[in-house]
């Protein structure tokens, strides 16, 4: 029995999230719990009440969207369902980076909490959001988290993010720590992912004993591959909770193996955070409908709609609780697909996505010019997983195209010859080379990029 998670879930955090910092969060959690049953119908009326009052809000308060509304001669009470969320126009990064104080509101409340992403897609962003929307992100988490059976106050292995340099001020360290220390977190960072920081991953499963492991996908994929390949598994099965980057269907194959059958793919963006998650039936991704709008949309002919079950599109979300620095029909960048309407086989009405299928940017280009998803090679490469440790395409300029392979012992021509049919039935007669590499380096961000299209 874990009596100190018991402790900690009904006195300690209580105590500490909702007497002394008076922080609704645990709260929020709890009535997230109850609306996650609701019916679709219900669900939405949600989203439509939240959804009108941050475009009131937005309309009154924030430039950047007072000013789009005019210009696309609409007032609020023209959008009355969430049908009518089309008539909006789309904002597309660029324009979100153009001029930052425009999307601030005029009246509070102020974004006190603010971040800026990398630029991965060529133009960096930066945002902002107040501690309300915090308190929303916290308890969206929680309860996608939940989902996999995380618990606060159990023991967690976090396999995730790189080291902090400069290093924080001494003070500020052993806060963290003993943070860390209280809700018995390991925290180590996914970017060292040499075979001597792997096993002190290892090292601190078999030692910490955790109830859930938090990891990068691919992260947890490569930790998985060094598990397997060594015979190093030695223990009950644990949950695996996977962010930051797509789960690949290999990455989940070699996870399964080291860690048990409950491995869960979420969704999120640092604009926003968790978006959606998968749950025990693992049929698909639920999006958190009570803290945000999801679009899947494709664009024809300079007009967009809705794309249907099973139809690759550009995701658009609006963050529902972000008053400070609102994000109203915003493309961040993803493509994706829809499952088809219906409850889950766990119970749950929220609308769920099939999959996330990457970047826009990792759109690949036949010899004609025609879009290809730079994820056609990975169904190829989960059958070749014992011959292919880790791969990357790169697409050049000129449209050849170079696959990195990290060759396993049992690499061969064979496996040279899966690589050239797939890619001719794909490309045709686009160039390609293959290069075998010793390592494939990660971003800046820790996170492996599988797919580069150079511009």
């Amino acid at each position: 029995m874990n009596i100190y998670g018991s402790i900690f879930r009904r006195f300690l955090n209580p105590l500490w999230e909702t007497r002394l910092r008076k922080r609704p969060t645990l709260s929020r959690v709890a009535e997230l719990e109850r609306t996650e049953w609701l019916s679709h119908d219900e669900l939405t009326a949600i989203q439509t009440r939240a959804f009108r009052a941050l475009l009131d809000h937005s309309c009154a308060h924030v430039p950047f969207y007072r000013d789009r509304m005019k210009r696309a001669g609409l007032e609020p009470g023209d959008l009355r369902s969430l049908d009518d969320v089309m008539l909006l126009p789309l904002v597309r990064r660029p324009e979100a980076s153009e001029n930052p104080d425009s999307r601030v509101s005029e009246i509070g409340p102020a974004p006190v909490i603010k971040k800026g992403t990398s630029g991965s897609t060529g133009t960096p962003l930066t945002f902002g959001y107040e501690w309300e929307s915090e308190y929303w992100r916290q308890a969206i988490r929680l309860r996608g988290y939940g989902w996999a059976g995380y618990q606060q106050g159990s023991r967690s292995l976090h396999f995730w993010g790189a080291p902090v340099f400069p290093k924080p001020p001494v003070h500020k360290r052993i806060k963290v720590d003993v943070d860390h220390r209280i809700r018995r977190e390991v925290v180590l960072p996914s970017t060292l992912r040499g075979d001597a920081d792997l096993l002190r991953v290892v090292d601190a499963i078999v030692s910490h004993r955790p109830e859930n492991i938090i990891c990068y996908a691919q992260a947890g994929g490569d930790l998985a591959r060094f598990i397997n390949a060594r015979g190093l598994r030695r223990w009950r099965d644990i949950p695996v909770i996977c962010g930051a980057e797509k789960l690949y269907a290999h990455d989940r194959a070699a996870m399964v193996e080291a860690f048990g059958s409950g491995i869960f793919e979420t969704y999120g963006s640092r604009e926003v955070m968790l978006m959606a998650s998968e749950c025990s039936a693992h049929d698909g991704l639920h999006v958190q409908m009570e803290n945000i709008l999801l679009e899947v949309v494709v664009e024809e002919a300079g007009r967009v709609r809705s794309a249907a079950p099973g139809e690759s599109g550009e995701i658009v979300i609006t963050d529902l609780h972000n008053y400070a620095m609102p994000f109203i029909r915003y493309v961040n960048g993803d493509l994706g697909t829809w499952k088809k309407e219906g409850r889950c086989s766990c119970g749950r009405a929220l609308v769920r996505l099939a999959s996330v299928e990457g970047r826009v940017t990792e759109t690949l280009r036949d010899a004609e010019g025609r879009a290809i998803g730079g994820l056609v090679y990975n169904a190829m490469f989960a059958s070749l997983a014992d011959t292919v440790r880790e791969f990357q395409i790169v697409q050049a300029r000129d449209r050849s195209i170079t696959v990195r392979v990290i060759p396993t012992e049992r690499f061969s021509t064979s496996t040279e010859t899966s690589i050239r049919k797939t890619h001719e039935a794909h490309f045709g007669s686009v160039p390609l080379r293959i290069e075998k590499v010793a390592e494939i380096p990660l971003t800046s961000a820790g996170k492996r990029q599988p797919v580069v299209v150079e511009k």
